[in-house]
């Protein structure tokens, strides 16, 4: 706070990193499945964002506009290492069905999740991950609420299938 109770926007973003990095770093590791880049993504991000604050146009939250900044970093340090891995089906059911100790392993929901269009896998991160509402999430992916709803229903769609088909 400044004097006279004015809040210090300066300082928000900084507040903003302390209080969310973990939801950041959750975010951007589902997206890159790599934590060490990851991290690396959040820090730039927001070095980014300190960089072209000036650029926030003051419509939506700060927070959001963060996330947008965070993830499209992530994406961008995807698509410049050229990390991405597409599975065909075949691989992704015997990724499914691969036992250990009688449990499914978690790396196939992960390859699931994985076979995703990027707009359905972002949503999903963003949901679950960062716990952000629908309000944020549209703000981050720059697409409307009925958007994320209607994203996450497809995502979801998508999911239960293949797992209902994995299990035949």
């Amino acid at each position: 706070m400044r004097a006279g109770g004015a809040v210090d926007r300066a300082a928000e973003p900084e507040r903003i990193y302390r209080a969310r990095y973990g939801r950041f770093l959750r975010v951007a590791v589902a997206i890159m499945r790599d934590e060490r880049l990851a991290e690396e993504a959040v820090h730039d991000g927001f070095v980014r964002a300190l960089r072209h604050r000036r650029g926030f146009a003051e419509r939506g939250s700060l927070e959001a506009w963060l996330w947008r900044i965070v993830v499209n970093e992530a994406r961008r340090r995807i698509a410049a290492e050229r990390q991405t891995v597409f599975l065909e089906p075949a691989a992704l059911a015997e990724a499914a069905i691969a036992p250990s100790n009688g449990h499914r392993e978690g790396g196939a929901l992960e390859a699931l999740v994985g076979a995703l269009p990027e707009r359905q896998r972002l949503a999903l991160f963003l949901r679950y991950y960062a716990d952000l509402d629908y309000e944020a999430i549209a703000e981050a992916l720059g697409v409307k609420p009925g958007t994320v709803a209607a994203t996450l229903h497809a995502a979801h769609s998508s999911l239960r299938r293949a797992l209902l088909e994995v299990e035949r």
